[in-house]
């Protein structure tokens, strides 16, 4: 049985993840999504809140689940059994960054892969705080993210 974590801050949750997660959910049987919490940052949403979005936007996929973590992944990794992390690449920047946070963790864990997906090509531009930006403005985030972000995020910014 293959299974896959999926980390990330998701603050919030766009179609971008949700294109890798549906692209992971049919190559690995299991994918966990993981809701990256540190302490040290600040998100826009609580870690409660950014969980509940993800569980109600992968509830159509029955091998994916969602949980919230403030360990390093690597470790996280180990003690749920998965042995692959999933990361999506938008460009070559974003490559450059994953591979090298990859050779890290492949440090931490030499048992661990790690698996990059590249975004379709529709959701290239989409990026996190590139959206919270244009919300704070009263700009369309709605071919960005879900119905359900775009109502939570109006709803914060109020």
């Amino acid at each position: 049985m293959s299974r896959a974590i999926f980390p990330g801050s998701f603050d919030p949750i766009t179609y971008g993840h949700l294109n890798i997660i549906e692209r992971a959910s049919r190559i690995f049987d299991e994918i966990d999504v993981v809701v990256a919490h540190n302490v040290n940052k600040k998100y826009m949403f609580s870690a409660d809140e950014r969980l509940d979005m993800v569980n109600e936007l992968t509830k159509e996929f029955k091998n994916v689940t969602a949980h919230i973590s403030e360990k390093l992944i690597v470790e996280y990794a180990r003690e749920s059994g998965a042995n692959v992390l999933l990361r999506g690449i938008r460009n070559s920047m974003d490559f450059s960054y994953e591979f090298d946070l990859s050779l890290t963790n492949k440090s931490l864990d030499s048992s661990i892969e790690t698996v990059f997906i590249p975004t379709a090509q529709e959701f290239l531009t989409i990026k996190s705080s590139a959206i919270k930006e244009l919300a704070s403005f009263g700009g369309n985030i709605s071919g960005m993210v879900p119905q359900i972000v775009v109502d939570a995020m109006k709803s914060k910014m109020s």
